[in-house]
Order: structure tokens, then C-alpha cells, then sequence
């Protein structure tokens, strides 16, 4: 998911990389879906991979989750040939490693990517922490979806050696990367990222530390307005699902997509962005969407959102 920003604002796709930092192990701070998703793609294309989380519970979820999800890979990869499907699983997963222990982690390591809780304090301590016990060519990325990178860097001494990593959910199934650099991300460590995402085997684009940076910046405001349209009485949601997928070709209709993404996600991400920038009206906040979190239906995970779920 030839660069039209300026080189200091964000980096053109045809950068050279002859200073970049080849990332061989990356360091990989979350379990959830996405950074096990993003710890089996990185495995499967041949890097080292330490992922970390705060339990070995947790973190034995995370690779049972990819044992699965390489399953259904080499189903259709490997059909005829199941002696070697079994063979590439076992490759992929003895790349990976895991730990409980984020700074001895990256004392050893070219990338820390952070894929936790979308809470700026939280992020900050954590980089704050792994900026003291990482070596100085590592270089620190956050996958985060909607927190501006510059403020996540913020409390490290390596700010030109910081950018952002955004993939999408599922990892292994999404074909885009979007590679985010800010004002203080050296040309190097920029090349270093892209290098990275197509190494993984995506496609990368070059965004601005804007909010939502591409995708999120055009894709919420977008389903926030489909709810307002709602809320006005000009359409049921059924009706603009319809709308959406039928008359301009979407795989799934904006409240469907809301449900699946998550509407406590999403009221998150734009009360964010409403306190950044008041007076933008694509960030205003929405009353049924906050009545809807404020029930606890939050969509698929939880049964019920705009839809229910069996």
C-alpha cells in the first residue's frame, strides 16, 4: 500500500542505499496478531527474529498462531509437495526466537519494531528504555497506526536512527508496507526501512509523519463520514454498504469495515487526532459511534457492533 515529497519531509523509492544498515535480525516487541504476523513474514524471507512480550504464555500463543497461519501457506504453496511444506515450516519457525526480556533482546539486533498498545507513554518508556541497552547502529521503528513517530521518539538519543514500519492486518496476506520517516530520520536509516519492507516482500510507499500517515489518514475519515451520513438519515448502513461495494468497488462496505477493524480502534484513533486538530471536521467525533464503544460493542470480537455476530 517516485516520491512526491521533498528529501527532507519524506524519501523518493528510487533512494540509493549505499550507507544503509542491511537489517539481518530484528527484534520484534509484541505478540498480538500483528506482531506475529509481522515476526512470520520477516522469518520467511530469511531474517533472524526475537519476539518479545511480557509472558511465555503469551508468547507461545504467538507462535502456535504462526504454526497455523504457515499451515494454511503451504497448503496452497506446497500442495503437491507436502514432505516439503512441513520442511519450510520448520525453516520459518527455527528463525524465530523468544524472550521476556525487551532489553537484553536488542542488545544484539539491527531493528527494534514495536507493535503494542496504541499509548504514546507506554511507547515513549518503552524506547526510552531500549534506547540505553540497543547499540548504536540499531535502528527503532514503531508500527503504530495513528501516534506521530517524532513524539514516540522523543525520548531517545537516536532520532535520526527512528522511523515507522506501518503493515497491515494479516501481515502475511497484506501486500503493503508504509514506510514513514520524519524530519529528523537520517536519508540512511530511511533506506534501511524500505530495503527492509521489500526484503519482506512488500510493496513500500513513502509517507510524511502525518496523522494516519497514508491508508488511516484517508481510510477513517472516510468511515467516520459514512457514519455521520447514517446518523443524518440519509442512508440505512446496509444501504451504503451496498453503496460501497457494489458502486465503487470495495471488498467490504464502511460499516462492515468498521466492525471488522474494531469501533473501539477506530473512536480511539480519531479522539486522537480531534485533540491534535480541533477544528478539522473530518476529525469530529461521532455520538453514535461513542455510544455504540460506551456498550462494549466494539464489533466482530465482541459480537455485536453496527452488525451482530453469531
Amino acid at each position: 500500500m517516485a516520491s512526491f515529497f521533498t528529501h527532507q519531509l519524506c524519501r523518493s523509492f528510487s533512494s540509493t542505499a549505499l550507507r544503509s544498515v542491511a537489517i539481518k535480525h530484528v527484534v520484534i516487541i509484541g505478540g498480538g496478531q500483528m506482531g506475529a504476523g509481522i515476526a512470520q513474514v520477516a522469518a520467511a524471507t530469511g531474517h533472524q527474529v526475537t519476539l518479545v512480550d511480557t509472558s511465555d504464555s503469551i508468547l507461545q500463543k504467538a507462535v502456535k498462531g504462526m504454526e497455523s497461519s504457515l499451515k494454511r501457506v503451504v497448503k496452497k504453496k506446497f500442495a503437491d509437495k507436502p514432505e516439503a511444506g512441513e520442511e519450510f515450516i520448520q525453516k520459518v519457525l527455527k528463525n524465530v526466537s523468544t524472550s521476556t526480556d525487551a532489553a537484553a533482546a536488542a542488545q544484539h539486533t539491527d531493528l527494534v519494531l514495536e507493535a503494542i498498545v496504541e499509548n504514546l507513554q507506554i511507547k515513549q518508556d518503552l524506547f526510552g528504555t531500549l534506547d540505553k541497552a540497543a547499540p548504536e547502529h540499531t535502528i527503532f521503528a514503531s508500527n503504530t497506526s495513528s501516534l506521530p513517530i517524532t513524539d514516540i521518539a522523543s525520548t531517545t538519543t537516536r532520532l535520526d536512527r527512528f522511523g515507522g514500519l506501518h503493515f497491515f492486518n494479516p501481515v502475511p496476506m497484506m501486500k503493503l508496507v508504509e514506510v514513514i520517516g520524519t524530519s529528523a530520520t537520517s536519508q540512511e536509516t530511511f533506506d534501511s526501512l524500505l530495503n527492509f519492507g521489500k526484503a519482506l516482500g512488500k510493496t513500500t510507499v513513502s509517507c510524511k509523519d502525518t496523522p494516519g500517515f497514508i491508508v488511516n489518514r484517508l481510510l477513517v475519515p472516510y468511515m467516520l463520514e459514512a457514519i455521520r451520513l447514517h446518523e443524518r438519515g440519509h442512508g440505512s448502513k446496509e444501504d451504503i454498504d451496498i453503496a460501497m461495494k457494489l458502486g465503487a468497488g470495495y471488498p467490504m462496505g464502511p460499516f462492515e469495515l468498521l466492525d471488522y477493524v474494531g469501533l473501539d480502534t477506530c473512536k480511539f484513533i480519531m479522539d486522537g487526532w480531534s485533540q491534535m486538530d480541533p477544528d478539522n471536521p473530518l476529525f469530529a467525533k461521532s455520538q453514535l459511534l461513542n455510544k455504540l464503544v460506551a456498550e462494549g460493542k466494539f464489533g466482530k470480537k465482541t459480537g455485536e457492533g453496527f452488525y451482530k455476530y453469531k
